[in-house]
């Protein structure tokens, strides 16, 4: 399975909750921007909550990815699952089955996310192409 890692900028950007939702749910609009062998763009959705618990919260996250990967070019979706317990991490960032498009169709795979002193952010991907037919 090939393994590719490098950096990425994102952006947060607060959106509005529905008005039920308002003080118990976070929710941002995500524009990332993938370098290295994942030369990409990706815009996405985030829903967060945090619990009375100091270190203790969830999230959840779509995005689309379009650009290019080791040479190819389509696009493909990532489903975040994100919680935090008591300051202990535990992330999935999973390939969306079947979302991948053009020279990325039938991409599969999972994403780690690195979150290093400073705020710089880098990705780790292992993933499958099928060949170009």
């Amino acid at each position: 399975m090939p393994h590719i890692e490098g950096p990425f900028n994102v952006k947060l950007s607060p959106q509005p909750v529905h008005e039920e939702a308002e003080g118990k749910f976070g929710r941002m609009a995500t524009d990332k921007q993938f370098h290295g062998e994942l030369e990409a763009a990706s815009r996405g959705e985030m829903l967060a909550a945090m619990t009375a618990v100091k270190g203790s919260a969830g999230y959840v996250a779509l995005e689309k990815v379009e650009g290019r990967l080791a040479g190819r070019s389509g696009s493909f979706l990532l489903l975040h699952r994100g919680l935090m317990d008591r300051g202990a991490p535990d992330l999935s960032v999973t390939v969306v089955p079947d979302s991948g498009s053009d020279e990325l169709s039938g991409l599969t795979g999972s994403m780690k996310i690195d979150i290093r002193e400073g705020g710089a952010h880098f990705y780790s991907f292992d993933y499958e192409l099928p060949p170009i037919s």
